[in-house]
């Protein structure tokens, strides 16, 4: 597990966390009182989070990240575990009925999930410690006609109709399942209202109309509470954020590792790393006023997205693997490849094209003009001397001296890859098979 990122000041001069998360561009809607109240009072809230797979994604950091502040600004955090609301499914956001997961499944999701949620939110805070629920517990013994009876009958179908969740689903069709999702979470709030005291959950914008169900049920029940939701991560060039051409971008580090996680937001838009920056880091305004100005009066420095990925990688996966991964990015224009392991080129070099070669061609030595031709970094023997004696080829980031040389396994990284560049970006990995 990492260790949490140290707060630099405990509380924004104003000590106001929505105003806060205004200027970061973190407010899409609210309920009608929730400036006064965050402005004049410490709340419980709460988010939460399904665990339909064993790990999150980058696209959660907005609400894990979010309840991160909320308790730096003294307010009390509730992460929840959906438990019981996962074997249902949500039908926000989706446009085909989800594939139900097992009990077994859903419990191992939680395990891992619940230790991601720990590097965010301090579950040991003195004042106001953060709180990990899992709404299986009180869902699990629900007896359906009391529930029908107590909650659904609060529900007006044609309002649940009316929900975006709901009714971006209908030419589509949707199942009772899932059409009742809205009731079990609208439950949820009133439980944690009622047993916790929490008065506000928060969420993704198309959460919208499941939060304020929930606060018309808890008014209904003689309650009051509140609704918050942040805007839904888009990517200026149109792509869907948290997705890259190797699929979804994991917190896991066995799903997705430091060296891609931190491509990932070095890779960012120019047009998209200002409001990542307010989004995702502990930035504050002057820091973030400073990048954007040097910028815009440099922007080939990439001076934003370079504090963003160092920002992101070290606080989900620590100093060393941000140190690795930097090497590796390094890697990638030249840089050493000394201490990196075989686990780490192979990441690192997993889109350049590659070739096998047997490791008894190795033995004794392999003259290198040959190697480069086996390997396609050569068009030709011819080809590969003009490249060595122009001083254009390199193995393994060193620079190939002389036509003559030989190739050794023992040259090799851990005896399984050899590394090829010609130029200054074009690179071929050489796999050795046994």
């Amino acid at each position: 597990m990492t260790t949490k990122t140290e707060n630099p000041a405990k509380l924004h001069p104003s000590n106001n966390i929505f105003e806060e998360l205004k200027w970061r561009g973190m407010v899409y809607d609210h309920t009608e009182e929730i400036p006064h109240i965050l402005a004049t009072e410490k709340i419980t809230l709460y988010n939460g989070f399904d665990p339909t797979a064993d790990s999150l994604h980058v696209g959660n950091l907005v609400p894990m990240i979010a309840l991160a502040r909320f308790q730096r600004f003294g307010h009390t955090p509730i992460a929840l575990a959906g438990g019981g609301t996962g074997m249902i499914g949500d039908p926000s956001g989706r446009s085909a009925e989800r594939n139900l997961l097992s009990k077994e499944q859903i419990t191992h999701n939680l395990e891992k999930i619940k230790e991601q949620l720990s590097r965010f939110i301090d579950f040991d805070a003195k004042s106001n410690p953060g709180q990990l629920v899992n709404n299986h517990d009180w869902l699990k013994d629900i007896n359906l006609l009391d529930f029908l009876r107590d909650v659904g009958k609060q529900f007006s179908v044609n309002v649940m109709l009316s929900k975006d969740s709901v009714k971006s689903r209908l030419d589509d069709g949707i199942s009772f399942t899932e059409f009742s999702y809205m009731l079990l979470q609208s439950f949820d709030f009133l439980h944690l209202y009622q047993n916790h005291g929490c008065v506000l959950q928060t969420g993704g914008s198309d959460q919208w109309g499941n939060i304020t169900a929930g606060t018309d049920l808890i008014r209904r029940e003689g309650g009051k509470a509140h609704a918050l939701v942040f805007p839904l991560i888009t990517k200026a060039d149109g792509s869907k954020f948290g997705k890259t051409a190797a699929g979804t971008v994991w917190l896991d580090s066995q799903k997705t590792s430091p060296y891609h996680f931190y491509q990932f937001w070095i890779n960012t838009d120019d047009r998209d790393v200002i409001n990542y920056l307010k989004i995702f880091t502990w930035l504050g305004q002057d820091d973030i006023n400073q990048l954007a100005a040097v910028h815009a009066d440099r922007p080939h420095e990439r001076q934003p997205h370079k504090r963003l990925a160092k920002e992101m990688t070290r606080m989900l996966h620590g100093e060393t693997a941000l140190a690795k991964a930097e090497q590796a990015t390094a890697a990638l224009f030249g840089g050493s490849l000394d201490g990196l392991s075989a686990a780490d080129i192979s990441d690192i070099f997993s889109e350049v094209p590659s070739t096998e070669i047997a490791k008894h061609d190795l033995d004794g030595g392999l003259p290198v003009v040959d190697l480069l031709v086996a390997s396609g970094a050569a068009t030709g023997k011819k080809d590969a001397r003009r490249s060595i004696d122009g001083g254009g080829m390199y193995l393994n980031n060193l620079r190939i001296e002389s036509s003559q040389a030989t190739v050794a396994v023992d040259q090799a990284i851990e005896g399984q890859f050899l590394v090829v560049r010609k130029g200054k970006k074009k690179y071929h990995l050489i796999k050795i098979k046994a």
